[in-house]
């Protein structure tokens, strides 16, 4: 590696959360703030909550339900049904 041209690494960095959590990293930065992290991020405590914009999980699970309910055609029975319109 070539010296003087890369930043001073801090291997005992402390980054602090707005939840007000404080852990140790290696970082180029003595000290880091951020907004969320693992102890107050929604994913990771199961905390969060599905937000619906514009009813789509409604629109999504009424599209799941028709396609269920819809029986399912074969193509032979299509074909079939095309020939005998051709052949009257």
């Amino acid at each position: 590696m070539k010296k003087d041209i890369h930043p001073t690494y801090y291997s005992e960095a402390k980054v602090r959360c707005a939840c007000g959590a404080v852990f140790t990293i290696g970082s180029t930065k003595p000290e880091i703030q951020i907004e969320i992290c693992s102890q107050c991020h929604p994913f990771y405590t199961g905390k969060g909550k599905l937000i619906d914009v514009a009813g789509r999980v409604e629109k999504f699970k009424a599209r799941t339900e028709k396609a269920a309910k819809t029986p399912i055609r074969k193509k032979s029975a299509k074909k079939a049904a095309k020939k005998e319109k051709k052949t009257k």
